[in-house]
């Protein structure tokens, strides 16, 4: 049997269903790969300054976030890499000329276009996001992700051709599928893996992933072991290893179980 060494875990759709809770499946299999050495990263789009509640709950201490532009490991920052100040103030203006808002997310709060739109509140509520401020120019250096709210099907290439080394991911989650994670070709979840198994000396075949969006789909790719959620977006699966059950039906602790890491 493979001797695995390290676990990569997407949050939303993942390990948390869609009440935001964390199934006890879900916690067991993290405990037991835990005490078998096994490294665990939580991998997610969402910014690290809003995810200490779910860390704690599950013992973690290792974070890849902003879809793959900051990552510590055990609590010591090890890369962090901001958006062009161009590309975000082009996406800001774009978002402004066609009716859409957006968060930009720094190290410390998540800026918001229009704290009072709607769709705007919405998303907040969705994320249980504290740290929320207005935008201004002074953040612009500061970006590490952006997520567009409020898009028609057809308009993330309106941001695409701003850009042609950034794709958008759409979010997915229940109520969300409006919303688009901007996701840069050469800082991804996939990258910032590939970093940190170079890091820690760690081989490709000994890497585990799980994940549900398409945000996850480079990481999904470049691990060793590679499952998508039963739940996941159908364009994910090309990408997976294997395709486990839903968030709701033991999905990582059934993927675990099929390689032998827990009881």
């Amino acid at each position: 049997m493979t001797d695995y060494k390290v676990l990569f875990l997407d949050i939303d759709g993942t390990i948390l269903k869609p009440d935001d809770t964390i199934e006890d499946s879900t916690k067991k299999a993290v405990a037991e790969v835990k005490e078998k050495g096994i490294e665990v990263f939580l991998a997610t789009g969402r910014p690290l300054h809003e995810i200490s509640h779910i860390a704690e709950e599950l013992t973690i201490t290792s974070f890849i976030g902003y879809n793959g532009a900051y990552a510590i490991y055990n609590n010591q920052d090890i890369f962090r890499s901001p958006m062009n100040r161009m590309t975000v103030e082009s996406y800001v203006n774009i978002a402004k000329n066609n009716g859409h808002e957006l968060v930009l997310y720094t190290h410390e709060e998540n800026i918001f276009s229009d704290l009072d739109s709607p769709v705007v509140k919405e998303f907040i509520s969705a994320f249980h996001l504290q740290k929320n401020n207005s935008y201004s120019v002074d953040v612009l250096d500061k970006i590490l992700g952006i997520t567009l709210i409020n898009l028609s099907e057809n308009e993330p290439a309106l941001y695409e051709k701003a850009d042609p080394s950034i794709h958008l991911s759409q979010v997915n989650v229940d109520g969300l599928r409006h919303c688009y994670d901007v996701i840069r070709d050469n800082v991804n979840k996939g990258i910032a893996v590939h970093h940190i198994l170079e890091l820690l000396q760690i081989p490709k075949e000994a890497s585990i992933a799980f994940g549900d969006g398409m945000n996850d789909k480079e990481m999904l790719s470049v691990v060793g072991e590679g499952f998508a959620m039963g739940n996941g977006h159908p364009d994910l699966f090309q990408y997976a290893k294997y395709k486990t059950t839903k968030v709701t039906n033991s999905g990582i602790y059934n993927g675990l179980k099929s390689l032998g890491l827990v009881d």
